[in-house]
């Protein structure tokens, strides 16, 4: 029960050592084992929490809630397929259970069995026709068209929650889902109105300080200049590559051309960086971030980038030389990763701010980009990341490597080259080809990059041009697109 308090309180090193003192004094106490496999899920040691998910089955085989949590764990260290036999294995026992079927659908669309992945969405809506979790699932596969029907569905079950002040969640997930239904029709007006409606729900839970992230700029650029991004005395490990930016800007395509190589391995978008960054931090503000970096000896610098590699070898499986670590947050911590990995390669991948802004507004992430929920939030946070590595690019020329959606839409082949050159990869065609890399992809743009590049989404800020007046505004006029 103190285990209990502390773990609500955040006080997760306290809750740890009291769950270890009670499973010492019992160690069939199924519930103490539960709480403690819960909390390794929430401090990222999905491996740690697997073997205590596995002791658990071994007295209670079928055990829903044990299973859906060893599912959950699957997914976040990649076994997508294990998890996938999980899902089934529960549905067997509980047919009805309508979210379960909604994790089959996630995991399904992951592994790239779509048409499954719909299948199983269909039957979560079938049993619970308001859950807007599911129905905003079906529009980010981004590559269906909502029918007539499925709007008629949308709309009674918004009007539903309405009438019953049902949840936010359910509410905000179909505002979002109706705006791609009402966006593929042309209607843009209707369509940014429901992003809007679902954008203020979501906001309301989720509080963003545009500030406290331009200071944090501000105090890197002073901190980490030419000298301090010179050094080469972390670990000296080639492996990682970092695909880095704001979501929705091209990252997951870039991944896709680098996994499609046979000397790369593609992951997901890993938390390990910014659990180490925040494990820095403490409890203080972005000074004592930087104070604490700045104290590292050499040494340390190196154990650091060590306990990067050993955090991230669990998500490795194909016995490549390098991977690739996709989370697009990490662009805060480019000085860091230099400090203790400095021969990772650092890849900037950006898009068109109108295009990139208005694409974040549109989608509902699971979970942290708390920017995106506001049009002069995102204009503010675009403007401090490119400000950013523009400072990198003065201070440390070659560092970070762009790629610009735009000329990656324009000229494919040429912009592969230029980025295996700069990862030091010998040219395959395989990098050309990657829509038939059949590897699983987590990401909102899973679907789009099981297709040859695109160039419909170029410039589809216009549509919507009259609703964007704040966002333009925080820009600036030098990022504001023609």
């Amino acid at each position: 029960m103190m285990a209990e308090l502390a773990t609500r309180l955040g006080r997760m090193k306290d809750a740890e050592r009291l769950l270890l003192r009670a499973l010492d004094l019992a160690p069939f106490f199924a519930a103490a084992r539960e709480l403690y496999a819960r909390n390794l899920q929430r401090s990222n040691r999905p491996g740690e929490a697997l073997d205590q998910v596995a002791r658990l089955l071994e007295n209670e085989p079928d055990h829903p809630s044990y299973l859906m949590l060893q599912a959950s764990l699957m997914v976040k260290t990649g076994d997508q397929i294990g998890a996938r036999d999980v899902y089934r294995k529960v549905l067997a026992k509980h047919p009805e259970h309508a979210k379960t079927w909604m994790s089959l659908g996630h995991v399904l669309k992951t592994l790239g069995q779509r048409q499954e992945g719909v299948d199983a969405y269909r039957r979560a809506l079938d049993i619970e026709p308001t859950l807007g979790e599911v129905w905003w699932s079906l529009a980010n596969l981004k590559t269906i068209t909502f029918s007539d029907d499925d709007v008629v569905a949308m709309e009674a079950a918004l009007d539903r929650l309405e009438q019953r002040s049902g949840s936010d969640d359910d509410r905000f997930h179909l505002h979002f889902a109706l705006g791609k239904a009402r966006e593929d029709r042309g209607e843009y007006d209707a369509a940014f109105d429901h992003w809007q409606s679902g954008n203020a729900l979501r906001r309301r839970s989720l509080p963003y300080n545009a500030e406290a992230t331009h200071r944090e700029c501000e105090a890197a650029k002073a901190f980490f200049d030419r000298e301090r991004l010179a050094g080469h005395t972390g670990c000296l490990s080639t492996d990682p590559i970092f695909i880095l930016g704001l979501p929705r800007a091209g990252s997951t395509l870039v991944e896709q051309i680098l996994a499609s190589h046979s000397h790369v391995e593609g992951t997901m978008e890993l938390p390990d960086i910014l659990a180490m960054t925040d494990r820095l931090r403490g409890h203080g503000d972005v000074g004592a971030y930087l104070e604490a970096i700045g104290n590292l000896t050499p040494a340390d610098l190196s154990a650091l980038g060590e306990e990067y590699l050993d955090r991230t070898r669990i998500h490795r499986r194909e016995g490549t030389p390098f991977f690739v670590d996709k989370m697009p947050n990490n662009w805060l911590h480019v000085g860091f990763i230099r400090m203790i990995l400095p021969n990772a390669r650092i890849i900037d991948a950006r898009r068109n701010a109108g295009d990139c802004c208005l694409s974040a507004f549109k989608q509902h992430f699971a979970r942290g980009q708390a920017f995106s929920y506001d049009l002069v939030d995102l204009g503010r946070y675009y403007r401090d990341y490119v400000d950013l590595m523009a400072h990198f690019d003065r201070e440390a020329p070659g560092l970070v490597h762009r790629v610009e959606y735009e000329r990656m839409v324009g000229d494919t082949e040429g912009e592969v080259r230029r980025l295996l050159d700069y990862c030091g990869l010998p040219f395959e065609p395989n990098c050309l080809a990657f829509w038939e890399n059949d590897r699983a992809v987590r990401t909102a743009s899973s679907e789009q990059v099981r297709q040859p590049i695109f160039a419909s989404g170029l410039g589809n800020w216009r549509h919507f041009a009259q609703h964007l007046g704040p966002l333009f505004d925080a820009l600036g006029p030098e990022l504001t697109p023609a």
